[in-house]
């Protein structure tokens, strides 16, 4: 693990939009039932609890590849967000179902995130979301450019030095988890919680 990171900022801090009580259409992968994905993270939540208070560890439920925004409930319809979802199957059919490897992790200022490999078949994923999104909704929320496909294990709670962090990171060397990619989700998010929490809306199965 290498990391260029020397200060750690909170991660709730609430992003423009966000407040208390809104929810979020937004496409995820998830890892319902992916026993090597809840393995790893377990062993790092386990390295990362002497830190105590400085991280917020993320439990299986809630482990996640973020992948695609729609917009707010309340300022989508949800019509347009079934012609997504209908879209979205359609071109998610012509994408082959893959195996993903994750891990190891780098340390970024707002949480412990594992990188994910190979990237390419993540990106043809998206592309395909966005392009359903396009053709349902006439426009694309959030950009294409700067998508880095990672899974979090752990945010940062608070404002401080990396180094403890770090320090514990570089005594690992844990093996990466292997998963299985068969489907995207459309989930509706919030973060009321001091975590992204979410229910579903739909499943897209993958090629």
């Amino acid at each position: 693990m290498t990391t260029r990171t020397e200060t750690m900022r909170n991660h709730w801090w609430w992003r423009p939009g966000w407040s208390m009580g809104r929810r979020f259409y937004t496409w995820h992968l998830t890892f319902e039932g992916q026993a090597d994905v809840h393995r790893l993270a377990d062993e790092y939540r386990s390295a990362l609890a002497p830190l105590g208070d400085a991280l917020t560890p993320i439990p299986d439920k809630w482990l996640h590849l973020t992948m695609q925004g729609i917009g707010f409930v309340g300022e989508v319809k949800e019509q347009d967000v079934h012609a997504v979802v209908d879209a979205a199957r359609a071109r998610l059919a012509a994408v082959p179902a893959f195996d993903l490897q994750i891990g190891p992790e780098v340390l970024d200022p707002e949480a412990v995130l594992l990188h994910v490999r190979p990237d390419g078949p993540v990106r043809a994923v998206r592309d395909a979301i966005r392009a359903a999104i396009g053709e349902a909704l006439g426009e694309v929320p959030e950009k294409a450019e700067g998508f880095t496909p990672h899974v979090s294990v752990a945010y940062s709670a608070g404002d401080g030095p990396a180094a403890p962090i770090a320090e514990v990171l570089a005594g690992l060397s844990l093996a990466p988890a292997q998963a299985r990619i068969s489907g995207a989700e459309l989930i509706v998010l919030h973060r009321d919680n001091l975590m992204y929490e979410w229910e579903s809306f739909a499943m897209a199965p993958l090629g």
